[in-house]
């Protein structure tokens, strides 16, 4: 699927699908740059289950960036310039 900018120019999105949990630092700057929510931060235990962040995060171990709205991506790609640890996976769009 291809689509244009504003001025004519030829432009193919590729969307967030996955971020990998090992790769993650959990340092926001995805998060920062995405207007949409598609991504939020949560947290994971000693056991390496995933967890909500509250105001006890006691039982944190690690923060990362899980997927929250993946419909909500429109494939700018600013999320993947950011990461640091490329842990991140882009598409595009299924036909």
């Amino acid at each position: 699927m291809s689509y244009a900018t504003r001025d004519g120019r030829d432009w193919k999105p590729d969307y967030l699908v996955s971020i990998d949990p090992k790769k993650c630092i959990g340092c926001g700057r995805c998060y920062k740059v995405c207007g949409r929510e598609v991504m939020t931060l949560k947290g994971i235990n000693e056991d390496g289950e995933m967890i909500d962040l509250d105001d006890d995060d006691d039982e944190v171990e690690k923060k990362v960036m899980v997927m929250n709205d993946d419909g909500a991506c429109i494939g700018c790609g600013a999320c993947a310039r950011v990461c640091p640890t490329n842990c991140q996976t882009h598409a595009p769009a299924a036909a």
